[in-house]
This record gives structure tokens, C-alpha cells and sequence, in this order.
């Protein structure tokens, strides 16, 4: 699945941003850890001139961190966007956010206030800062949702979505989530599997999980599962070349049960596996095991 015709630039732009406290430094050091040119808090004029002097240098990939600290600039990023895009430049914005809860927390350990809270509260802050990067986080291409990710996880996500060879290719990470958890705030697609029996009222698969053969067998071997799972199937045969077409890099497919414990995560794990089959990279990641 080719993203850049051969006629277009072979450099890559991402605009890493997003909320303050949920990660965008770890998501920017991960990034120059396979090999992009990661420059931080850089005024959006100056990019598409960093972008002109660093591939004359043969530099192709590079990762600009933008936040609120240059919200006097913001409004200048549709027409920087639109220069890299005459000379073959599709810029991607990565959104990394958390919920406002997790944030307040991340700021109070570390003692540090959101850079819009002036006077006022920190939710203050946060909310005029959520509210100010509202347009960004609706134009992006990939958005991570921090909440339930530690620094090992976040790291795993983008060396995920940038990592790797630099093909021009689709990546999919399948999410398992619990509806009582809340839906995933970053999926793409979401998808309710808690149509399917539950093993929890199975007293021998209650304490095991999806990983388990026994309750992946039971779960995938329900008359309603490959029907389910061809229709995904063929749904995502129609979809995932639109994204490719649009340059959306990667894709987050949310498989949701109750819990998150059996259902969801043997569904994400066999859809996984006949998603590489279609030679797609494919990242599998359980967020609610151990919660339930």
C-alpha cells in the first residue's frame, strides 16, 4: 500500500503535539531513537525552511515538536502545511492527549503548572488548553491516548507507527478494551463483541483470560464469530485502502467486551493474526487485562 507516489519528495513531516503532561516528550525521544531529526518547540513558520535545509543535508525524516507555547503561531499551520504540500510534503500531525484526570495528576506529582494556567486553577489550564488545540487534534493523523500507558507502552506505540524500515505502508494496532473502562479515545473503529456468551459465567474459564487456549477456543468457536469476523473482514478490505489513499499511516481498531478479560482479547488477537496475513504490520495490545 504505497502512500507517496514516486514523483512526490521522499521526506517525511510529523508535528508531534498535543495535551501538556501527556507525553509528547517521551512520544519525541522515542522518535529520535529510530532515527528522526527531532527538533523541539519550533514556530510553525520556520518549518517548511528546516524541512528545505535539512533534505539538501539528505535528512528525510523529521519530527517537530509544536505545543501551546507557540499559540501565536498556531494560526499560520494550514498555510505551512500547504507549502510542504506543493513541493510533495504530506505533513502528519501525531496528537498524544490523556484525559484531564490523568494530567492533574501527572502535573501535581511533578510539581510543574500547564503552560495556560496563569493564575487560575490547573484544570483551568487544562480545559483552555484542550479547548485551544481542539483544531489540531481534529485534523490528526494518529492520536494517542496516554491515560492507561506507561512510558514503556507510549514508547511501543510510536516506534510502532514510526519505527521500522520507513516503508510507505498501513499499520494497524488492534486494541481489547472493556466497556466499563470506557472506549478508547484514539480508536479509528470501534467494535462490540459482547454479543458472544461470556466465558465469565463458565466457572473453569472465569479466572483465565482470552490468551488462554481454552477460552480463545471457547470464544472463537461460537456459531456467531466467524460471521462476525468475515463481515470485519471484508469491512476493512473496503476501508483500509481509503486510508491509505487519504495518508493516514495508522489505523486503530477497538475490540470491546465487558471487562476486557475474555472476549475482546481472544477476538483482537485472532483478528490480528489474519490481519498479517495480508502482510499488514500489526501491533496487539490488551489495555484493560488486570483491571477487570
Amino acid at each position: 500500500m504505497g502512500l507517496v507516489s514516486q514523483s512526490e519528495s521522499t521526506q517525511r513531516v510529523v508535528v508531534i503535539t498535543g495535551m501538556s503532561g501527556a507525553g509528547r516528550r517521551t512520544a519525541a525521544h522515542a522518535m529520535e531513537d529510530h532515527g528522526w531529526y527531532v527538533v523541539d518547540n519550533l514556530p510553525p513558520v520556520m518549518l517548511p525552511e528546516l524541512a528545505r535545509q535539512l533534505g539538501a543535508q539528505g535528512v528525510a525524516k523529521i519530527a517537530v515538536v509544536i505545543d501551546v507555547r507557540s499559540r501565536a503561531d498556531m494560526q499560520h499551520l494550514p498555510v505551512v502545511f500547504s507549502e510542504l504540500q506543493a513541493v510533495g510534503i504530506h505533513a502528519e500531525i501525531c496528537f498524544i492527549e490523556a484525559t484531564d484526570d490523568v494530567i492533574v495528576k501527572r502535573q501535581e506529582s511533578s510539581r510543574r503548572p500547564v503552560p495556560l494556567q496563569e493564575d487560575g486553577r490547573l484544570m483551568d489550564g487544562i480545559q483552555r488548553e484542550r479547548r485551544m488545540m481542539s483544531t489540531l487534534r481534529a485534523a490528526a493523523d494518529m492520536v494517542i491516548d496516554t491515560s492507561a500507558l506507561n512510558v514503556h507502552q507510549l514508547q511501543q506505540r510510536v516506534a510502532h507507527a514510526y519505527g521500522g524500515d520507513d516503508r510507505d505502508e498501513l499499520r494497524v494496532i488492534v486494541v481489547s478494551f472493556g466497556f466499563k473502562n470506557g472506549v478508547p479515545i484514539d480508536s479509528d473503529m470501534v467494535f462490540d463483541v459482547r454479543f458472544l456468551p461470556n466465558p465469565h459465567w463458565v466457572p473453569e474459564l472465569r479466572p483465565q483470560t482470552g490468551l488462554s487456549p481454552a477460552v480463545s477456543s471457547f470464544v472463537l468457536g461460537q456459531p456467531a464469530t466467524e460471521p462476525f469476523l468475515t463481515h470485519l473482514l471484508a469491512l476493512l478490505d473496503t476501508v483500509l485502502p481509503g486510508y491509505v489513499r487519504e495518508n493516514k499511516r495508522q489505523v486503530a481498531l477497538a475490540i470491546g467486551c465487558t471487562g476486557g478479560k475474555h472476549r475482546s482479547t481472544a477476538i483482537a488477537e485472532e483478528l490480528a493474526r489474519r490481519l498479517r496475513e495480508w502482510s499488514l504490520p500489526v501491533q496487539v495490545m490488551h489495555r484493560d487485562l488486570g483491571r477487570e
